[in-house]
This record gives structure tokens, sequence and C-alpha cells, in this order.
């Protein structure tokens, strides 16, 4: 009798630990991080295919997107698929493409960290020449690997109900393990942080 009391009660521990344990992860999962996998070649030479990444989903509650961060998403044409892209505009921002090149609100970015700069194509949405300006609660997007990337340029802009969060901490491959850099480190790395200042 006392065995088969102390077997229930190290049962009912164990049934509790899994519980709570899941009860916590639901919570995270939910409120604070979401795993996601890279699809694809859209952000290369920076996300690869088949990296895991967790996404930030507190930090936009806070306070609003900037440019260069990089960015989860539902797809404009299927919420079901979750995407991931750069912010080039924010709200107010004027944004053209022109000979190859990426124009924000009058000067062209030198985005150092992008495939094949200087080669940038126009899309369906924003043809060559033209120029749009993001507004309110919206975001351009595109994809680091401009020429292999489905973004803004084709389908337009995404609204901020449409983000899932930030990209934050890359955990795969372990050789690529660490935080994601910020919005600051790679606009630096563009050469284009005194182009963007408010």
């Amino acid at each position: 009798m006392f065995f088969l009391r102390s077997l229930w009660l190290l049962f009912l521990d164990f049934l509790e630990t899994i519980v709570v344990s899941l009860a916590i992860f639901a919570v995270v999962y939910i409120f604070l991080f979401q795993p996601h996998q890279v699809d694809g070649q859209s952000m290369e030479p920076n996300f690869h295919h088949r990296e895991y990444i967790l996404t930030d989903k507190i930090s936009y509650r806070i306070h609003n997107p900037s440019r260069g961060d990089v960015i989860v998403f539902h797809s404009p044409q299927d919420e079901r698929v979750d995407f991931i892209k750069r912010i080039i505009g924010i709200p107010g921002d004027l944004i053209n493409i022109s000979g190859g090149h990426v124009y924000l609100n009058g000067t062209q970015l030198l985005e150092q960290y992008i495939n094949n700069p200087g080669h940038v194509l126009p899309g369906k949405f924003l043809h060559e020449g033209a120029e749009i300006e993001v507004p309110t609660s919206q975001y351009f997007v595109m994809g680091d690997n401009r020429n292999h990337s489905s973004d803004s340029r084709e389908w337009g802009l995404i609204t901020a109900g449409e983000i899932v969060g930030r990209a934050f901490f890359r955990y795969w491959p372990l050789s690529e393990f660490g935080l994601v850099p910020t919005a600051e480190d790679e606009l630096t790395m563009g050469s284009v942080k005194g182009a963007i200042a408010r």
C-alpha cells in the first residue's frame, strides 16, 4: 500500500512538472518569443536557408519598428505563411528605386551588407523612378538578396498588424549562434547612418 501511494505521489509530481512546463512554454510562445526557420535565399548573405531564429514578439508593443530591423511577418498574400525581411522604410519615409539603387528620403542607400549592391531591380508595386511615401502604421520591406526576393517592390507595403516580431537571436547552426545585429549595427555596416537620421 505504501509503495502504491508513493508511486501515485511520484506520478502526480511528474504530471505537475509537465503541466507547469507546458504552461510556461505556451506563455513564452504566445507572448514573448517564437522560433522560426528561414525558408529560401531571400535574406542572403545575412540569413541562410534552414537557419533557425527566435522572434521577439514584445519589443514592438513598447516601441515602433525601426529602419534596418529584420522582422518576421505574415505574408500579405497568405497570412498562414510567415516571411522574414528587412525594414527599409517607416511611416513618412519616401522610397525610390532608380538606376539600380534604393533611395530613402532622397539619399542613396549604400548597403554593403546586401547581395549585388547597385543592381536593385524595381517591381510591380514600385516602378523604376517612381517614389512612394510610406503611410502611417505601414512599412516598406525588402530581402537582403534583392534580386531573389519577393518583397514590397512586388506586393506593396505591410501593416503593423501583420508583423509577428523582430528577429533577435539565431540559434542554428551553432556556427552562427548569437544575437541578430540591431538596426543601427546593420545601417552602419551599410554606411547610411547619416542618410537615415530623422
